[in-house]
């Protein structure tokens, strides 16, 4: 199943992940740092969601009050709420 999330607060404008029984299968962030993003998302892919989630969850980028993976975590939050 795909699902978006729209970050707020940070540089990326949109999450594009793939879930199937619980595991991340793809993500794709639009926007944000290049590099860090590709590599996210990579090192997500085949990982459960709640481990994703506790993993990245509070991760402040400089000043932000969050980041992109902290946004992750919340993106993941909500498709668990949702589904």
């Amino acid at each position: 199943m795909e699902y978006r999330y729209k970050p707020e607060g940070v540089c990326s404008r949109e999450m594009i992940f793939e879930i199937e029984n619980g595991v991340i299968k793809s993500l794709n962030i639009v926007g944000g740092c290049d590099g860090n993003i590709k590599g996210i998302a990579k090192l997500v892919e085949g990982m459960k969601i709640e481990d994703v989630i506790e993993k990245l969850k509070g991760i402040k980028c400089g000043y932000k009050g969050t980041s992109c993976p902290d946004q992750l975590s919340i993106a993941l939050e909500k498709y668990i709420k949702e589904n």
